[in-house]
């Protein structure tokens, strides 16, 4: 990576979210999770009684990838399939009680590996990044959800000049 790279805010961006994952994983090592699992555990929380399709758009993988996943879960106990009130093709997903404890301890660690990340940072700083973030983060869901855009709390006309220095 050359010097240029490092300035560019979309190199540095990709950089900090790779170097966040990797930190995570070797954190998480501990608890005997490979990564596609921690993402399941962390995906079927946020939606519990997703679809195996749905969970495999989260995922960004194939939906026959993610029906691997759910199989292996579902073998460690950790994972349950419940059939669809309104539709009896499809399977909700749910975790188990098992897999509530391990997300629990996923969120401590995400916890401590992003206060890590951040100890450099004073609070008013954090506090400023993150707003930074989920701005930026607002505007490229309206780009790429235009439809959706109007529902979307307008972002600020502020520049996020800070952000790219």
């Amino acid at each position: 990576m050359s010097f240029d790279d490092e300035r560019h805010i979309g190199f540095l961006i990709s950089d900090v979210a790779r170097l966040m994952r990797t930190a995570f994983d070797r954190r998480v090592r501990q608890l005997g999770l490979t990564r596609s699992q921690w993402l399941v555990i962390n995906r079927l929380h946020r939606r519990p009684g997703a679809t195996q399709s749905e969970l495999a758009e989260m995922l960004e993988v194939e939906k026959a990838t993610a029906g691997r996943m759910v199989d292996r879960m579902e073998k460690k106990g950790w994972v349950v399939r419940r059939p669809d009130a309104a539709d009896r093709r499809v399977n909700r997903l749910h975790l188990t009680a098992d897999a509530d404890l391990i997300q629990m301890q996923l969120a401590q660690i995400s916890e401590r590996t992003v206060d890590d990340a951040l100890a450099l940072l004073s609070a008013p700083e954090q506090e400023q990044f993150s707003e930074w973030m989920r701005r930026v983060k607002r505007q490229l869901q309206a780009m790429l959800e235009p439809e959706v855009a109007a529902m979307i709390e307008p972002v600020a006309a502020e520049p996020v000049a800070e952000l790219v220095r």
